[in-house]
């Protein structure tokens, strides 16, 4: 970012004559509205395009699932971060409990840590899942995002001791496009099934940019997902 200052008074030759007027009473600043506005614009949409939020993509879904909707589930995080697992596995099971499945997150199982393939087969065979929900993180993703070259215009007020008042200057601080860098969390959601020796009968990918909070798209991901298997027959629809 460099600033480039246009400071004048009278006896300085005139190119800043449009920019400041000098009356009797004092200073009057002649701004250069349009060129305010534009740079402004400009920084709001710069900062709209660093703020995109989450999205769904990658869906997959077994087209030959044909079962009655899945409706005692089995929800598992797959999170070393017990409060993280907990945050997620409630979140799949309030929103499934709503769309009459019998829901059990993993954790009230297995306290101490997301359960190993062997205690998975075990659960299932000894509770009737007839579903499973598994979330888990992939490795985050970098997005490159542009932002656009904008101007502003910085006021400065100063003491003129020869006129003896004050004097209010102007200049224009020019921000230099660049391409800035966006981690993206990435997570993976699967949604199996136990019949037929167990299989996968859908998959999908959440992405977010950071700094969004797992507080502020956990919501939003979790009834993507509840639309999405609802469409699919997979679960029944919302009661």
């Amino acid at each position: 970012m460099k600033a480039c200052e246009n400071f004048g008074t009278t006896e300085m030759k005139m190119p800043m004559e449009s920019f400041l007027r000098i009356s009797g009473k004092g200073t009057v600043m002649k701004k250069y509205a349009s060129l305010f506005i534009g740079g402004m614009v400009c920084f709001l949409l710069a900062m709209m395009a660093g703020c995109a939020s989450f999205e769904l993509v990658d869906i997959w879904s077994d087209s030959s699932f044909q079962a009655p909707p899945l409706n005692k589930m089995l929800v598992i995080s797959a999170s070393a971060n017990p409060v993280l697992r907990r945050i997620w596995e409630d979140a799949f099971s309030v929103e499934l409990a709503k769309h009459a499945v019998a829901v059990t997150p993993s954790y009230r199982l297995f306290p101490d840590a997301p359960p190993d393939t062997n205690q998975v087969i075990q659960i299932v065979q000894s509770n009737g899942f007839d579903g499973i929900l598994v979330t888990r993180w992939l490795p985050p993703e970098e997005n490159p995002q542009y932002e656009e070259g904008y101007v502003t215009t910085e006021q400065t007020t100063r003491y003129d001791r020869r006129r003896e008042r004050f004097v209010t200057y102007y200049r224009d601080i020019d921000h230099a496009a660049h391409v800035d860098s966006q981690k993206v969390d990435v997570r993976a959601i699967d949604v199996w099934t136990t019949q037929n020796e167990g299989q996968m009968i859908w998959s999908g990918t959440s992405k977010t940019p950071e700094p969004y909070s797992t507080q502020e798209v956990r919501p939003e991901i979790v009834k993507l997902v509840m639309s999405e298997l609802t469409k699919q027959g997979i679960i029944a629809s919302e009661r």
